[in-house]
């Protein structure tokens, strides 16, 4: 177990691949840890240098009282990679973690070479669609709201099987003050006017039946930044690594080959 003290919190983070490989940093989204890249990252090329952690509040990172700010998640994977040494990094983020990655390359370009922005926008719902999610879990907890979030989350087909159960677990075992807490940064987040400043390598990847960034949302997010690349995973939900991770897989090893990463 790997676990970075950045001074505030404490942030649980894995490492596979060839340690001296060109860096590819994950970050998942809303309500899983760390485990979402299980299915993923065995079929990447194993020359690379391959990096996913915990956001605060969820998995085995710290928990501290929210709400936080989407300012604090990006300084915590600013962090890390400086901890771990990282340069030029190839930055794949699913929802809140595309979040992220628009965030850490508008500030940090020196740490970014590329970016990954996978299910996610420059903007996310609503501030009022995110306070009333937080109250209902504030009232009922996340299990009140999970068999809604799995139907946004995975296809049909994926959601008979048993495997989907653990992804609910992932899901309602999270801490309540850190979804809450994450959920209001996404709230206070809208990076339409910064991402439509990038220029660097991107792409864009969506599913064709998810639920929480639909792939027209997706690809107005990519048509912000200038070349960005778009691909449509069809018959996926809102994560694409866990129900077509040899296709998510094709697609990201040719955009790092595309890119001389690696």
């Amino acid at each position: 177990m790997n676990i970075l003290d950045t001074g505030d919190i404490h942030i649980h983070w894995r490492e596979d691949g060839d340690p001296a490989g060109a860096p590819v940093v994950f970050a998942n989204s809303l309500g899983t840890d760390l485990r979402m890249w299980d299915m993923l990252i065995p079929l990447l090329p194993q020359s690379l240098r391959l990096i996913r952690y915990d956001k605060r509040g969820h998995g085995l990172t710290s928990c501290p009282p929210g709400p936080y700010s989407m300012g604090a998640l990006i300084r915590d994977a600013e962090k890390l990679i400086e901890a771990l040494g990282v340069k030029d990094c190839v930055f794949v983020g699913l929802s809140i973690g595309g979040l992220i990655a628009q965030g850490l390359a508008v500030k940090r370009l020196d740490l970014v070479r590329a970016m990954v922005l996978s299910n996610t926008a420059a903007k996310i719902g609503t501030r009022q669609m995110w306070e009333d999610r937080i109250g209902a879990i504030r009232a009922n907890g996340i299990e009140a709201i999970a068999d809604g979030i799995m139907e946004r989350w995975f296809a049909r087909p994926f959601r008979a099987t048993p495997e989907m159960q653990g992804y609910r677990n992932m899901l309602t075992r999270q801490p309540v003050e850190g979804y809450t807490g994450c959920a209001a940064a996404i709230a206070g987040t809208d990076f339409i006017t910064p991402t439509s400043g990038l220029t660097l390598p991107t792409l864009a990847i969506a599913g064709s039946e998810d639920g929480a960034t639909p792939p027209d949302l997706v690809r107005e997010t990519a048509d912000l930044v200038k070349g960005a690349r778009f691909h449509l995973i069809r018959g996926a939900g809102h994560l694409p690594p866990i129900e077509k991770p040899e296709e998510y897989a094709k697609v990201l090893t040719e955009f790092l080959a595309s890119i001389g990463h690696g």
